[in-house]
């Protein structure tokens, strides 16, 4: 693959920009920790991982806020502790507060000289105008959950990038995939036919976390460890570009 080919980038952002799994850890921690101090933060990441898929599966209108919302009380459920309203209500506000990965910012901005960035992302407006600032990059395009009514890995959500990137002057041969999910980003976007980029933020850990396995094998084109890595690669070959 040669990074110069392209003209965008589409992002995941929840797991490669924000660290959604810090995020939410700092509600359910606690939370679960108060019932049994055994519980690690990895855990119950695990057992809340397959309810978010499923309530995204169940209820693709829902807002991101009430579906992990509906998320964390299934996995009281799961690990047999009650969640109380304002257990839930505190991880459905939490969004806008999730950190950025430390790189990212810098990252984006340093990619931003090369490509158009378009976000594709599995939350709410609201929300991700939250991490948006934290970002501190201006999107050229923006699609979230709400806007399109689904959550990947559905295919409406890939459809729906693919038949708006041309409102921004974007091919679909010249558009790179970008994503820390092989469950939610990776399977589909190879699915609709479009090259991807690994950022793989738990390279040092093994698991999942809270992303579920994605059951099916798939090779992204090109991996990197961090967005510092991936954006060091890609002034590499511009510089070097003839």
């Amino acid at each position: 693959m040669n990074l110069t080919d392209f003209d965008a980038l589409s992002f995941d952002c929840y797991g490669t920009l924000i660290d959604w799994e810090a995020g939410i850890a700092a509600v359910l921690g606690p939370w679960a920790r108060k019932n049994n101090p055994a519980l690690t933060d990895e855990e119950v990441l695990v057992a809340y991982s397959l309810n978010e898929a499923a309530v995204e599966v169940e209820h693709p209108t829902w807002l991101y806020s009430d579906v992990i919302q509906e998320a964390f009380r299934r996995t009281g459920t799961d690990l047999g502790f009650e969640v109380s309203d304002a257990d839930a209500a505190a991880l459905g506000e939490s969004v806008p507060d999730w950190p950025a990965f430390p790189d990212s910012a810098e990252a984006l901005d340093r990619l931003k000289q090369h490509y158009k960035l378009i976000i594709l992302s599995n939350v709410h407006r609201a929300g991700f105008a939250g991490s948006n600032e934290r970002l501190k990059v201006e999107f050229d395009a923006i699609y979230t959950a709400q806007d399109i009514g689904s959550y990947k890995p559905a295919d409406a959500n890939f459809d729906y990038l693919l038949d708006h990137i041309g409102e921004i002057d974007v091919t679909k041969d010249r558009l790179l995939h970008v994503a820390q999910s092989l469950f939610h980003d990776h399977v589909p976007a190879r699915k609709h036919g479009l090259p991807g980029v690994w950022i793989n933020r738990r390279h040092d850990r093994p698991g999942w976390g809270a992303t579920p396995d994605p059951r099916v094998s798939v090779t992204p084109d090109l991996e990197f460890p961090s967005m510092a890595a991936f954006a060091d690669a890609v002034d590499k070959v511009f510089q070097d570009k003839p």
